[in-house]
């Protein structure tokens, strides 16, 4: 079973979502010391958690700035993989620019939805004219109490494999 299976089965299944999440501990391990959690997701929806602990905390024992940057990133990436087919599309992070709001004492929560339009307006059709695109991801990570912690906005590039050429 492969990734996208898997992410489908998770859309209703509890099990499925709890071997997704085990799975991407693997294969980011950077990651798995944040102890980021899919809570969620559905066919056009992603809701994460950045766990309020230690690990993710800073020298006055709020959310760090860079435990928010990667949950936003990480969130917006998986939604793009899982919306497009990962056999034909590269996707690389281009640039990240976040702004701070509100210092998270809590757990937190991020939310990026896109749908097929989306992905056909965004994507698929301007790859047609160009070899790649840059797509801007705007996710906004909230409290267990609502407070709007940060905006991030994740540029994506996205180009089909046969573009993609790497320097020797």
């Amino acid at each position: 079973m492969d990734l996208d299976q898997i992410i489908k089965k998770a859309t209703y299944s509890p099990f499925y979502l709890w071997v997704l999440n085990k799975g991407l501990d693997y294969m980011i391990p950077f990651n798995k010391p944040h102890g980021f959690k899919i809570v969620d997701i559905k066919e056009e929806k992603i809701r994460t958690k950045l766990p309020y602990k230690r690990r993710n905390l800073n020298h006055i024992k709020g959310i760090h700035a860079c435990a928010m940057a990667t949950i936003s990133e990480f969130t917006t990436g998986l939604m793009i993989l899982y919306k497009l087919d990962v056999k034909k599309y590269r996707i690389i992070m281009q640039k990240l620019e976040m702004e701070y709001h509100f210092q998270g004492k809590m757990d937190a929560y991020a939310e990026f939805s896109i749908d097929e339009n989306w992905v056909k307006d965004k994507v698929v059709e301007p790859l047609k004219e160009a070899d790649a695109v840059i797509i801007p991801c705007e996710v906004k990570l909230y409290d267990a109490e609502n407070n709007h912690l940060s905006t991030g906005l994740i540029y994506w590039q996205i180009k089909a494999w046969d573009k993609v050429r790497t320097r020797k």
